[in-house]
């Protein structure tokens, strides 16, 4: 008998699913949740993920003790395994739920903080925990009597498609994302939405039927976006809430963000997410957020370089942050391992997209690399830890095919980044908000980590004993010193060292 082991996630087409498999609408979404996985693996077997949209990593005992894991296409939802030394398979979408397994053993894997010091977070398949790997979006994995076997069943390609006009491609996409928000939730489920001030979460709000939305501000001005956001509740006729960081609500809620993170991320918007998702789920258990437009339709402003870059990004680009260089990373760290660059975790990316124009292979290494180790991850940690649960409409298979065949002369031009999408939004958005300049999740720790009121922390973290187990501490003082100096440039590097140190603490010292 097949047995559910592992399952996060939600399945958004169980209605047409169900009337496939047989199983009935009526039952509580995690029985009729786990009825689809189970009754898709017996139909389709290996290739069942390819019938569901949504977001899912799961894991399938069959009768023999083997075991099918599975990760979604995008690699919304973690899932972690770790083999023990006697030969089982811990698997869990948690690294925290290994650790409780049976056999598991604790070590960093300090090759891990190369990379992450570069890009802010970990790729490739390996984390920071030694012997803990994680299922790469788009595949699935065997497992029996030891030994493992991993399938791609999906990866992004692109197509780009001249036939037809921007308006054409505006159509598309609205006609989508209106279908896809019939799916995203049940008629029983109550859902509010995250707004910035962008186009993105404007625009998933004003087709959705959230009768809320809620967004983060702060006291300095010129970096709140929470002013747009309310203009835009005001023209759609929602609620809005708004919730105000401090630096010492921000700093205070580091260590819960990388605790709960289970690996460092360098990421500040994470910590103002993770806040914001606290305050959300005081009055629901589901929210809507934008995740996945600004890779999908080239929404970052870098991407208007793409035709500059030309042949050389496989050279340098690694995705969306690339904050030391490898000459820096050997004067700072105690111990640096040759051959281990985050080049070479994306070369084959680079194999699979040859002969794509410049910005579709920039988008093709964000989607496979920043949404899965950075956005997602973030998402999937911070709203699990606060007890919600975000969707994210846009992050969808029939979305990303769109936009897989949108050539790129509509995603970005001289003067605008998401042409198609904007386009697309201006239907049932002002045009004065489809098409605002991209802000991003703005967060002034640029500003409070210079400031002694508030950087206490972090100039503890920098000197401890155990920051020099890892860094030549005159050196990372020394970027810290020229930070606080005025060279507000090198904000980046510290906050990436101190994140991973506040993770450390956690994991290595307190526990």
């Amino acid at each position: 008998m097949l047995r559910l082991k592992v399952y996060y996630g939600h399945i958004r087409n169980h209605k047409e699913l169900c009337e496939q498999l047989g199983i009935d609408k009526a039952l509580p979404r995690a029985a009729r949740e786990e009825a689809i996985i189970l009754a898709a693996y017996e139909k389709w077997g290996e290739d069942c993920a390819n019938h569901f949209h949504g977001m899912f990593a799961f894991v399938i005992e069959n009768e023999d003790g083997s075991l099918f894991l599975c990760r979604d296409h995008f690699g919304t939802v973690p899932l972690y395994y770790y083999e023990t030394a006697d030969g089982r398979l811990l698997a869990a979408t948690t690294i925290r739920e290994l650790m409780e397994g049976e056999g598991f053993e604790k070590s960093l894997n300090l090759k891990m903080l190369q990379i992450y010091l570069t890009m802010t977070y970990t790729t490739g398949d390996e984390t920071f925990f030694t012997g803990v790997r994680k299922l790469l979006p788009g595949r699935f994995m065997t497992y029996k009597n030891g030994k493992k076997e991993i399938t791609r069943y999906w990866r992004p390609q692109f197509a780009p498609d001249e036939n037809k006009s921007l308006e054409e491609w505006a159509n598309e996409i609205n006609s989508t994302l209106s279908a896809v928000m019939t799916e995203v939730k049940s008629e029983d489920e109550y859902v509010e939405s995250f707004l910035s001030g962008g186009v993105d979460s404007s625009y998933v709000l004003a087709v959705s039927d959230a009768t809320a939305c809620n967004s983060c501000g702060y006291d300095d001005s010129r970096l709140d976006e929470s002013g747009l956001a309310r203009q835009t509740a005001d023209i759609l006729g929602r609620k809005f809430n708004r919730c105000l960081i401090t630096p010492e609500e921000y700093f205070s809620a580091v260590p819960y963000v990388m605790y709960n993170m289970e690996q460092p991320l360098g990421d500040a918007s994470a910590v103002a997410f993770a806040i914001g998702c606290r305050a959300t789920a005081e009055h629901t258990d589901i929210c809507y957020s934008g995740e996945g437009a600004d890779e999908f339709f080239g929404g970052y402003n870098m991407y208007r370089n793409a035709d500059r870059y030309g042949e050389n990004l496989h050279d340098f680009y690694v995705g969306n942050t690339n904050i030391m260089k490898e000459e820096e990373k050997r004067r700072l760290l105690k111990k640096y391992f040759d051959n281990f660059e985050p080049i070479d975790l994306v070369r084959d990316i680079y194999k699979e997209n040859e002969g794509l124009d410049p910005l579709s292979k920039m988008t093709d290494v964000d989607i496979q690399v920043w949404l899965e180790g950075d956005i997602y991850l973030n998402v999937n940690k911070m709203s699990r830890a606060a007890g919600l649960e975000v969707r994210m409409p846009l992050t969808d298979r029939r979305i990303f095919d769109i936009a897989a065949r949108i050539p790129s002369r509509y995603k970005v031009n001289d003067e605008q980044n998401k042409v198609a999408l904007r386009t697309a939004a201006a239907k049932v958005l002002p045009e004065d908000i489809a098409f605002r300049k991209k802000l991003g999740f703005v967060v002034p720790i640029r500003m409070w980590m210079a400031d002694e009121r508030y950087n206490s922390d972090v100039r503890a973290k920098l000197s401890s004993d155990f920051a020099a187990e890892f860094f030549n501490l005159d050196e990372v003082n020394a970027i810290f010193e020229e930070y606080i100096g005025g060279n507000s440039d090198n904000w980046r590097k510290i906050y990436v060292i101190y994140t991973f140190l506040v993770w450390y603490e956690e994991y290595f010292i307190k526990r």
